[in-house]
């Protein structure tokens, strides 16, 4: 399932095919029970409408917590520009040497926090450990200026440096905050129970494409769903403006 979720795309072909299916089967489970009163077949339409409407809710919810990880993700990614761009401009409060090294070490930091949105696999794993060898080497030279001068202006580039560091655990954080596959798993278990109710309460004599119009439609829904969910694959994604932006502000042309 960690799988389909990845993937928006197979999500929906999943999903389709899955639910079309469904259908087929309540069609096949119909026509064994022929004898169906309209009486029975308005019991029927009851639950079936109860069902859809359970499934509307679910989506809905669904939705609303994947683009409330979206928006903290887009958030993350100012604050963590915004925290970058802070320290740059307070190393100039250490000393010439100092700031010249925080300042560079800063921008090859600012590089690999740009690739973290673009790169997946093995690059990404390769960013992170280099990640995190320039956040010990930013400490490292922060701290040292601070060991021999405690005063307030070096507290602050260190409060700021604090700032960098902890930004980056808050957005990686907010990339593994994804929807439970226990949510996923509830939607699919519905939406199955729902088509294939639809199959057996469609009648012989109704349109052949009606089967095929509710697996696309919810389909599409869940395939939205996993595209925002997905932060580095799909259409909707986020990407580092701010973080661009702030680094063809600080490099040298």
């Amino acid at each position: 399932m960690i799988f389909l979720v990845d993937h928006p795309i197979v999500t929906f072909v999943v999903t389709v095919v899955s639910l079309w299916l469904s259908c087929l089967v309540g069609i096949v489970l119909r026509k064994r029970r022929s004898d169906i009163t309209e009486e029975e077949r308005g019991d029927y339409g009851v639950l079936l409408a109860a069902m859809l409407t359970l499934l509307g809710l679910i989506i809905g919810f669904t939705f609303s917590m994947a683009g409330t990880r979206y928006d903290q993700r887009k958030n993350l990614e100012e604050e963590e520009a915004n925290a970058i761009g802070t320290e740059y401009v307070r190393a100039d409060l250490l000393p010439a040497d100092a700031a010249e090294k925080v300042r560079g070490l800063l921008r090859s930091y600012l590089d690999q926090r740009v690739l973290f949105y673009t790169y997946s696999g093995d690059q990404l794993r390769e960013v992170n450990a280099t990640t995190a060898k320039l956040q010990a080497e930013l400490w490292e030279a922060v701290k040292a200026p601070a060991g021999t001068d405690r005063s307030a202006v070096e507290a602050l580039t260190v409060s700021g440096m604090n700032d960098v560091l902890n930004s980056q655990g808050y957005t990686q954080a907010a990339w593994w905050n994804r929807i439970p596959l226990a949510a996923w798993g509830l939607m699919w278990a519905i939406a199955i129970c729902c088509n294939l109710m639809i199959g057996f309460y469609l009648r012989p004599k109704d349109p052949k494409s009606i089967r095929f119009v509710m697996p696309v439609v919810i389909a599409v829904a869940l395939l939205l769903i996993a595209d925002i969910d997905a932060p580095r694959r799909g259409i909707i994604t986020v990407h580092p403006k701010n973080l661009v932006s702030l680094a063809d502000s600080i490099h040298p042309h």
